[in-house]
């Protein structure tokens, strides 16, 4: 009896090594090399960028996108119902909509951030992140880019703050807020804010089309797309 199990337990550890093996050189098998799937995921976070953050860039490109829309900071969230209580409901709704202005403006002029940060990536394990969740290369891309990115992007926003009159419209709103009895004075940092929900957009968009390459074959619109995203099927 002990033979027999001793027999079995060799037959499936050399079945599961065998096995790992299989997976391990499945991309040598098919010509398919680590730079190679480094480049297809490239492409596919670039098709991202090209396809889904441009929509960004367009009037309501944040503001009619649930999946992005920037909404109130908690800080600001009784702010707006004050205002709306005393009848500044108009003001309360132009604040929301201009935040998500500044968010607009600043991706159209920041998107060639986005383009560099992307040829610049180097994917160290490119055939993990190609066989990893539906999101993973731009789960990748954002652990690596986002503080350097907040760096650029932030006083991009800044500028569109000003060229959208968000900076202007908030000052009265928050200026009003704080002259109201019985109200704690509030003062958020919104171009930090608006920057972060901006970041948060632009990968939230890429995702959206990386999950599409991934699961439709039609979204595989170029010979690497389909070489490189082949494997993860």
């Amino acid at each position: 009896m002990k033979k027999i199990i001793a027999l079995v337990c060799i037959l499936t550890l050399s079945a599961c090594a065998e096995l790992q093996s299989v997976v391990d050189s499945l991309p040598n098998q098919v010509g398919v090399d680590n730079a190679t799937i480094a480049s297809g995921l490239r492409q596919a976070l670039d098709f991202g960028i090209e396809k889904q953050v441009s929509k960004l860039t367009q009037k309501d490109g944040f503001y009619g996108n649930q999946l992005v829309k920037i909404l109130l900071p908690e800080e600001l969230q009784k702010v707006d119902r004050t205002l709306r209580n005393v009848g500044l409901g108009s003001l309360a709704d132009e604040g929301l909509k201009v935040l998500n202005r500044a968010a607009e403006d600043a991706v159209s002029e920041a998107t060639p951030i986005f383009v560099d940060a992307v040829k610049g990536i180097t994917f160290t394990d490119a055939k993990n992140i190609l066989l990893g969740n539906d999101t993973a290369a731009t789960s990748y891309l954002q652990n690596r880019t986002q503080t350097a990115l907040y760096a650029k992007f932030n006083p991009v926003i800044q500028n569109s703050f000003s060229k959208v009159g968000a900076d202007r419209i908030w000052t009265d709103l928050i200026t009003r807020y704080n002259a109201l009895p019985l109200t704690n004075d509030v003062n958020p940092d919104l171009t930090d804010y608006v920057t972060n929900e901006a970041l948060k957009g632009v990968y939230t968009m890429i995702a959206v089309e990386e999950k599409d390459i991934r699961n439709n074959f039609a979204a595989r619109t170029t010979a690497l797309l389909k070489r490189v995203f082949a494997l993860q099927d």
